[in-house]
Formats: C-alpha cells, structure tokens, sequence
C-alpha cells in the first residue's frame, strides 16, 4: 500500500517545470551538434532571407511545419522522415548540395528527431547576415562621441553636466529628483564607496562642522588621496580579474600560486597612483613588452595568469584569458564563437581563433622573474644557483625528449603514414585522448601527421595526391586501379618528378605506398644531413635549404614550418600529451615539481607571459575540436571593432592587442569602465548587463550620458580618480535614499535615478567594518595573503581566495566563486547570513572588544554609554527614541553580557549593513 505514494513522488520530481520542454542536457545537445549545422549547411536556403520550397529550419516550428511538398520531419521517427533521407543521398534530392554530411553529422540528426527535436525556447536561429546587418546599427559598436549637454530650466537642480542629462530624462517622464542628502549621510557613502570603511567619529565631525561650499570637494579628495582607496576600488577589480590564490584542479603540480599577491599589491597601486586606465589595461596585457619605470609592474600579467588551470588543458586557459580580456576588458562575449560563429553577437569562429592564435603564442616562463631586485647576500647567491641546476636539468630533459619524439617522426615515416591511415574512419581524438592500438608511436604525432595530410588533401597538395588516390581505395579495388593511378600520376602536370619516379611502378598495397614515401624522405634526410654536416666542418652558415627545388620541396615535409614532424619546443601545460608513458611523465612530474617547490621558498615573482620564440599559426578548430583543423587565420583584432583591423606582425600580437583594446577608436573599452564605475557608485549600471555590451545586452538606460562619460575619459588622461570626482559631485549622486510614492509609480526600478540606491555592504566592505569598529583591523598593505577569520585581523582584499575549495561562507554572502570573470555581484538575502552574524564567532568577538573600549568605560550613565556605543558603531548619537529603548533592554543595571547583547544586535541591523 506504501508505493502508490512513493510512485506519486517519483512522478512529480520527474515532471518537466512548467513552460520547460526539454532537459538542459537536450538542449545543449542541440546547441553542440545541431545548431551548428544549420547554421553552416542549412539557413542560406532555409532561413529567414530565402526559404526555398517554403521550408524553413530556423526554428522548430518550421522544422515541423516542413515544406511545400510536406512534411520533413516525423518527430521521434528518423526512419520514417525524409530530412534523413536527403541528408543520406539516397534519392534524387540530395541535401546540403554542397556536400554530403559526415556520418557523425548525420546520426546527430537522428539522434534529434528521435529525442522530439529539443530547441531552445522560443528561440529563432538568426542568419549570420541578420547578425552582421544588426551589429552595424547596434549601438555599442558605433563611436563614441561627445553629445551636448542638453540644457535645464532649473540651474539650481544641476551641480555636473551629469545631471543635466539625468535631469532631462526624469523631466521627459514627469519625475523630479530628490532632495541633497545631509552631510552625515554625505560622508557615510562616499568613504564606503571610496574606502570600504566607515568614517571615524572625528571625520563625520570635522565634516559636519565645516560650512564652507568647497566642504565636500575636499572631502572627496581626502578619501581619493588616502590608500584605503586602492584597497577598495582593487577588490572590484579582482572580480574582474577572477583572481585567486590557487590554480584549480591540476594533477600534479603544486595548487597554489605562491606569488599572486604580486598581482594584487599591482592593482592596488595602480588605483592609488591613478595610473591612466589605458596603461593599466596595456600593461596587463603586454607589460613583458613595453618600457617600465618599475619592474615591478611587469606583475600586471597577473591578469592573464591566475586564472584557473582547468587540469592544464591548454586549450581552457587560452579560453578563459580570451574571455577575461573580452567580456571584462569590452564586454563582449567573444568565447561564445569558440565552437561556431557566435549565436548573437557579429563575431566570427574565426574571430574567436585570431585571438587564440595571440594567447597560444604566449607562454609562462618556467621560473618568473623576480619582482624588484634580487637581494644582495651570499645566501640568495646560493639559492639562485641551486634554482638554475634544477632548471637545466628540467629544460634538458624536455629537450632530450623533444628530440626523441621529432626524430622519431623522421625516420618512422612508413609507420606513421599506415597509422593513419588505418584510423581513417575513425572520429578524431582528443589532445589528451590516447589513439588506441598504435604499439610505441607517440599518438600526439600520429595526429600530427594525420591533421597534415588532412590538410594537403584540402589544399590539393599535388606531392601527396598519389597517397590520397591509393588511401582513397577499398582493399578490393586496389589491385585493379593501381596501374591506373599510377599512369596518372606520370601525367600529372606539376608533381614533384622525384615523386613520379617513386611510383613509375604500382605499388602493392598502402604499405608499400608508405615505404615509398618513406624512402623518398630518408633520401632528403640523409643529403640534408651531409649539408649540415659539410657547412660544420667549413665553418660556414648552415644552409637555410637545399638548391635543388624539387628536394627542397620534400625537405619541408620533415622540417618546413607545417611539418608534422617539427613539433614546437614549448614547455606549457600540455607537455605530457607529447609523451604518454609512464616513465617520461613521472619523470617529469617530479622535476617540473622540485623547480616550482625550490623557486616557491625564494623571493616573490611576476607571473608573467612571454612571447613563444616561434608565433603559433592558428587556425579555426571546426566545432571547438582541436584536432579537426579548418581555414588557417591571422591573428588580429575583432572585424567587429575595427573593421579595418590589420594582422598583427609584433611576435605574438599581445602589445598590439593592448593597443587595439585602448584605441580612441575603440567604440566598447570607456564604456565599459565608466559604467563598471558608475555601478560600484550606484549598485546598478548605464548598462544594467556590464560585461555584455553585445546584441543582447540592455540598452543604456542614458546612452547620451554613457557617451559623455566615456568621450571625456579619454579626452582626460584615462583618469579613474578623476572620473570619481566626477561623478561624486553630481547631484544625482547627492540625493537622498528615501522612496516616493509619486516617483515609484512611474519608475519602480528607479532606472531614471530620481533618488539614490540604498545599498548593502558587500562581504568585503562588512568584515572591514567589523573589524573596524572594533578596534582589530590591521591596515598594513601588501604581501602575501592571509586567511580569513585568523588572528591576523587584515582587510579581506587580503584574504587567501581559494579557488580550488571556495568557501561555503564567502558564497553565502554573494562573494563570487573566481572559476571566471564576475561582471557584477549577486544581491541575494538568505537566512545563513543573518545566522552568521547572529552565532559565529566574528561579531561576538567584535562585540566584546567593543564593551572593553575606554570609550565606553569612563560614562556613569546608561545615556552616556548608549551614545558612546551608538558613536563607535554608526558615527552619530542615539536619537531619544533609540536611548529608551536601549534602556528599556538594559534594565536598571545591565550586566556586561547584557551591553555585549546590545552591541552585538545594533550591529545587525540595517544601518550596520547597509548605505543610504
């Protein structure tokens, strides 16, 4: 009788929510493996431009609708629909005409229709033409120009051009502003948002008691001025910057970054030097390559290199750098083409692999440099020594192994050419999957030389259209059209003669063919070597080639820039997909860890980025897969944001990638940072979507203003500080919090900015104020970091971020888990965070220290104390309706414990927490 109750309960968690069709796994099934196709293959006929036949695979109403003969599609039956017939060939109409799918492509298409062809919903698959035509008018990629400031009736409302704009929008919708906020409120939000802290009792008081018109002015450079202010506005950047103290999940290395504070301490003293905005982005891209006053700032790389490790794949770094430096640098959304062209946005798969091509041409030097000078004592002069040996013996190693696996190439060529063909039907594998069943050969060569040869059979290389005519025979053919191919061959106008005289005779089968080639290149090998070795003993130049242009042409097949066999010679995360034993990565393992243990106990260092010694030639990973190579692409700028974008020359590109990022021309850069400024100063930005500046980002709320702001940013210097001032001195930011009825009824989300956002204190800004109040913040700046909630009492920018174990707490109150870029932070109000603050151990403490307070002792009187608290906690004096029901908590003779309960509760309250 129990299971009808059971079932009842399985039925309702297995029951689809409401409006959900499908499961997120169905759906990103379809957005990997159908989307893709249609886009490439179908919507140039099939779309919303041109629907030949009337049929329509744009969405999945059309799709099901089918055409002007039928049906196509009959769901959860691919046998019976005739999309799967077409796209098998197996009749007249043959579909894509352009070319037949692959098998795996087609089986994706069934596996869909008998899945019900799950779609997003309500979701319309956009033409890339549509894109591109909308991405010329949208209006993030137009210029950006200074618009006049449009004018106001009332003079006295408007303090900064900034409010005339606010101004005029809130007349256009029949909203006044709100009154200026009191000096007390005043200077409460401009230190928590310059300072993360509360003002002390003697600065509310100094500025109360100063009636001068230039009062607030300077108060707002006092906090400008002070280093609180890097403190502060770096945490914000950080989120940015998805910075954290450790790489992930990684195998065997050490987990931490032992110097990524040195990245931390260089955005806090970039805020508080002021450093022009357009510098402080370069130098975090390309600071190995421009001229520093101080060494020290080659630290800005940071930027690039704490982010996470991702089992050091190397293909998810390059993505998440690419993906910091777009979504937080432009807000675009850039690593949404990795896969296909972008869904939305008018940026190309091809785009995506420009950028891939600068990022895989940088590399992390194996010991960084130091940051600052070398310390100058016998002791260092050892352990610099020491550190140099291990770093050989690592570096010699890699070589040693590195000239295994490339002579090995060359001299097996016979073996590698039938490995791959012998997985020619096979689906390509994976960087770091091993190709089965291939004896001792390196399977990453195998693939090596298996993306070759797919590749010159793309590009109708002739000297290796003999091996794919025989490759493209079945075993029964072969004997009787081998004579046939090879007559071919010996007609075949242009083909390397030293080729057709490889094959004046048929082979016998595809070993053979291999042996042939094989031969042909020992014999290359061999006349290259006896080169090498005569300009030796000549003492003259190494040839750069052999004369001979017909041998120089095979010599290129073992050395030349495309060669498979000419693996690079990079010591990156991906060194162990090179070599899978055992033996080599153990090996490995264990000296790639005495150089990071050695180097860690030594003087901090800048993780930085250098340039590849040979730039890394990208090109397209058709679907994301690495092993399936499409068209080759520069590396250069997104067509989107310059147009008239140039392939980069300089090494790896990255300095002129920085440059292209802080170009005036450059329509996304200011806006994105003086809406990331606006936002931290009003809890809600311009551009409600920060690091979404794309199509289906919002609009500005005051596009004219956003402009402004961004146009006088770059007419003065970058200038952070500046833009603070500006912004800070404005009315709309003077106003008071309070809510008004009138307003509210026109504009609830306060989107026109008719009064200022209330705000909370993020967790940072509370465990600062926290330890503040009570007497234990520690404000010594810099170096290594410390963990949260020790007895080391030290602002939170300083905490350990771990990014590996992110802790429960630091979620709990909206902290962002740094596994990426974090635009803006999450507002949420849940129970554990009031139960935090109400049992854990922080505001207990706090509370104590507070009622020990000489302050608080010398008072006779319940009054006398209650103001002391109230001073020390909210900067002010208890109003009489706040000292009686003090005292009505307290009773006539309070207890210690009972002034430590009071305490502790006035620091849960709102005005404790929040900022008007």
């Amino acid at each position: 009788m129990r299971v009808f109750p059971v079932l009842i309960i399985l039925l309702w968690f297995c029951t689809p929510v409401q409006g959900q069709r499908f499961s997120m796994e169905q759906v990103e099934f379809f957005e990997k493996q159908i989307r893709p196709v249609l886009l490439e293959k179908c919507l140039v006929c099939h779309g919303a431009n041109v629907a030949k036949v009337k049929l329509r695979l744009d969405s999945r109403e059309g799709v099901l609708k089918g055409s002007s003969s039928g049906t196509v599609v009959t769901a959860r039956q691919p046998d019976k629909s005739r999309l799967i017939e077409v796209l098998h060939y197996q009749g007249e109409v043959q579909m894509p005409p352009v070319g037949k799918l692959t098998d795996a492509e087609i089986k994706a298409f069934e596996k869909w229709i008998e899945a019900d062809l799950p779609w997003p919903e309500n979701t319309r698959l956009p033409s890339p033409e549509t894109i591109q035509s909308a991405g010329k008018k949208h209006w993030a990629f137009q210029p950006v120009v200074l618009p006049n400031v449009p004018p106001v009736t009332d003079k006295a409302l408007a303090c900064t051009p900034i409010d005339h704009f606010i101004l005029a929008s809130l007349h256009k919708s029949g909203i006044g502003p709100s009154a200026r906020a009191d000096k007390y409120t005043l200077i409460r939000r401009a230190t928590f948002d310059l300072h993360g802290l509360p003002p002390t009792v003697e600065e509310v008081q100094k500025f109360e008691a100063d009636t001068s018109s230039e009062a607030y002015v300077r108060l707002i450079d006092r906090l400008l001025a002070s280093p609180r202010y890097g403190e502060r506005w770096a945490r914000h950047w950080l989120d940015v910057a998805r910075y954290a103290d450790n790489k992930g999940y990684v195998f065997f290395e050490d987990k931490n970054y032992p110097w990524a504070f040195t990245y931390r301490d260089y955005v806090i003293d970039a805020f508080n030097k002021d450093l022009p905005f357009d510098r402080f982005v370069q130098e975090q891209l390309a600071a190995d390559q421009l001229k520093l006053q101080d060494s020290k700032s080659l630290a800005a790389l940071g930027f690039l290199t704490v982010g996470g490790h991702f089992m050091n794949n190397t293909h998810d770094i390059i993505d998440d750098r690419i993906d910091v430096m777009s979504r937080g640098l432009m807000g675009l959304t850039v690593t949404c083409a990795r896969c296909h062209d972008h869904k939305f946005d008018p940026v190309s798969q091809a785009d995506y692999y420009s950028l891939y091509g600068i990022f895989r041409s940088s590399m992390e030097p194996l010991v960084p440099p130091l940051w600052g000078q070398a310390p100058a004592t016998k002791e260092y002069e050892k352990f610099a020594g020491e550190l140099a040996n291990l770093e050989k013996k690592l570096l010699d190693f890699v070589t040693a192994r590195h000239q295994e696996l490339v002579s090995g190439a060359r001299q097996r060529v016979t073996e590698y050419l039938l490995a791959v063909y012998a997985s020619r039907n096979q689906p390509p594998a994976d960087d770091f999957m091993l190709i089965a069943d291939k004896g001792d050969l390196n399977p990453t060569m195998v693939n090596r030389w298996r993306v070759y040869l797919e590749e010159a059979r793309k590009r109708s290389d002739l000297l290796w259209k003999p091996w794919h005519a025989f490759a493209a025979l079945g075993e029964k053919e072969f004997a009787s059209s081998r004579e046939a191919i090879c007559q071919t061959i010996q007609a075949e106008k242009g083909l390397n003669p030293l080729v057709k005289k490889a094959f004046l005779t048929p082979p016998v089968d595809m070993k053979d063919v291999a042996k042939r080639y094989d031969q042909l290149l020992e014999d290359i090998e061999r006349r290259w070597k006896y080169r090498l070795i005569q300009a030796f003993f000549r003492k003259t130049p190494p040839p750069g080639k052999l004369e001979d242009a017909d041998a120089e042409e095979l010599r290129k097949v073992l050395y030349g820039s495309q060669s498979p066999a000419d693996a690079p010679l990079a010591l990156d995360w991906g060194f162990l997909s090179l070599f899978p034993d055992r033996v080599t990565q153990d090996e490995y393992k264990k000296l790639i860890k005495d150089v990071e243990v050695h180097s860690a106990k030594g003087p901090a260092r800048a993780m930085v980025l250098n340039d590849a010694p040979r730039p890394h030639e990208p090109q397209v990973f058709l679907r994301g897969q690495p092993n399936r190579l499409g068209e080759h692409v520069p590396r250069q700028f997104l067509e989107v944001v310059n147009p008239h974008r140039q392939p980069f020359t300089n090494g790896s590109g990255r300095l002129e990638l920085a440059q292209e990022i802080t170009s005036r021309k450059n329509p996304l850069t200011a806006r994105v940072i003086v809406n990331r400024v606006w936002m931290h100063h009003f809890g809600v930005g311009l551009v409600d979507t920060p690091s979404d500046f794309g199509l289906r980002g919002s609009a500005p709320s005051h596009p004219e203003l956003l402009d402004y702001l961004a146009a006088d940013f770059m007419e003065h210097g970058w200038s952070l500080k500046r833009l603070h001032r500006q912004i800070m001195s404005s009315a709309v930011y003077q106003q008071k919090s309070v809510d008004r009825t009138d307003a509210l009824a026109k504009d609830s989300e306060n989107r026109l900015l008719w009064k200022m956002n209330r705000r909370r204190l993020e967790f940072e800004a509370l465990h600062d104020s926290i330890l503040s109040v009570s007497g234990q913040l520690d404000s010594s700046m810099g170096g290594p970091a410390v963990p949260l909630f020790s007895d080391k009492k030290r602002r939170a920018v300083y905490g350990y971020v771990d990014r590996l174990d992110f802790p429960s707490l630091l979620t709990t109150f909206d902290v962002p888990n740094p596994a990426s870029t974090t635009p803006q932070r999450n507002l949420t109000t849940v129970a554990p965070q009031a139960l935090f603050l109400m049992n854990g151990p922080m505001l207990q403490e706090a509370a104590r220290l507070i009622e020990a307070m000489k302050e608080i002792q010398p008072p006779t009187t319940l009054q006398e104390k209650t103001q002391a608290v109230y001073r020390i906690l909210f900067q002010r004096l208890p109003n009489e309706h706040e000292v009686q029901l003090a005292e009505k908590y307290l009773g006539q003779v309070p207890d210690k414990e009972r002034w430590i309960d009071l305490i502790h509760g006035l620091m849960m309250t709102n005005e404790f927490a929040f900022v008007d």
